[in-house]
């Protein structure tokens, strides 16, 4: 139960230490890719710290095992929660305490359907849209996309079965040929890297628990560092000057309701016009780096630390 204990304060304290710490370092992308597993690594380590805190309570208050293990490896709180647990102190409270992790069971078990919900609707939803799309356009064998015939601008791309990538007849009559198969490059770069997955894994986090800032700032986050990745991709094929103008002409010609985000949009032409120093891209990935193991690291060597203190501590049973 210590070992439960101390998880779930882990993932509490990555919670809240993660955003902040990561949000200041990872601001100017200079390095997306490290950015990137940076925030994938806190919330993995969070979820994964309070399903593992779950099992173990709830193991432990249904099957009382722990009294196998000497009460010198345990706080002498959770002895005596134990005690309640098994029916030491009146049966009152130990139905209390059985009903409050049949809830807590039931809780983790909501969210888990919730968030497993999420992502089958968000799969039915991107395969539909995708056959749609290929209904309503027609595929263009030169470009390997499919064509609406609408002067909108637009290009995105629908991972499914087979993969899709969009672009509408106003982009293709807006943007040189170049520019366009830059277009191109930067959705086929979302879907090799799979970065829908990512996206609908983070977005599903943050509807089923929008009160945590880990989970609703890192989708934010994670979507602005995709689109950066994606850039860097295009660029690689056909230079940042030609992703830069053809980012610069999409934005213009989207300057309505659909227009991008100024903020995200302003940091992704920066970053394509004024390339960062080697030096400065070194320096992004060992402050990302640095920023990570302090959210992630110090609460566990704290965990660490207590169970460590609490074995040694503990005095020995005669």
């Amino acid at each position: 139960m210590t070992v439960a204990a101390c998880l779930l304060l882990y993932g509490f304290a990555v919670a809240v230490l993660a955003p902040r710490l990561l949000l200041r370092v990872s601001h100017g992308s200079a390095a997306p890719h490290v950015a990137l597993s940076a925030w994938l690594t806190s919330i993995a380590s969070t979820v994964l710290a309070w399903a593992v805190a779950l099992v173990i309570l709830i193991l432990d208050l249904v099957t009382h095992q722990v009294r196998t293990v000497p009460h010198r490896f345990m706080d002498t709180c959770l002895v005596h929660l134990h005690d309640a647990v098994v029916g030491d102190y009146g049966s009152p409270i130990q139905i209390g305490l059985l009903l409050l992790a049949g809830f807590s069971a039931l809780a983790a078990t909501t969210v888990a359907v919730r968030l497993g919900r999420s992502l089958l609707r968000s799969r039915r939803t991107t395969l539909e849209h995708g056959r749609m799309a290929r209904l309503a356009g027609r595929h263009h064998s030169g470009l390997d996309a499919v064509i609406l015939e609408v002067d909108e601008p637009a290009a995105y791309c629908v991972a499914g079965k087979p993969h899709t990538v969009v672009v509408s007849r106003g982009v293709l009559d807006a943007l040189g040929d170049e520019h366009v198969a830059a277009v191109l490059s930067h959705e086929r770069a979302h879907l090799t890297g799979r970065h829908h997955l990512l996206l609908a894994l983070t977005r599903g986090l943050t509807a089923v628990m929008p009160r945590i800032d880990l989970f609703a700032a890192g989708a934010v986050e994670i979507a602005r560092l995709l689109e950066m990745i994606a850039d860097d991709a295009a660029a690689r094929i056909h230079g940042r000057a030609t992703v830069f103008q053809a980012l610069l002409a999409l934005s213009g010609l989207s300057a309505g309701a659909h227009r991008m985000a100024e903020e995200g949009l302003a940091t992704r032409l920066r970053r394509l016009s004024e390339p960062s120093a080697p030096i400065v891209r070194t320096r992004a990935r060992l402050a990302l780096t640095a920023g990570a193991a302090a959210a992630v690291l110090v609460p566990l060597a704290s965990v660490v630390t207590a169970i460590i203190a609490i074995t040694i501590c503990s005095p020995l049973e005669n």
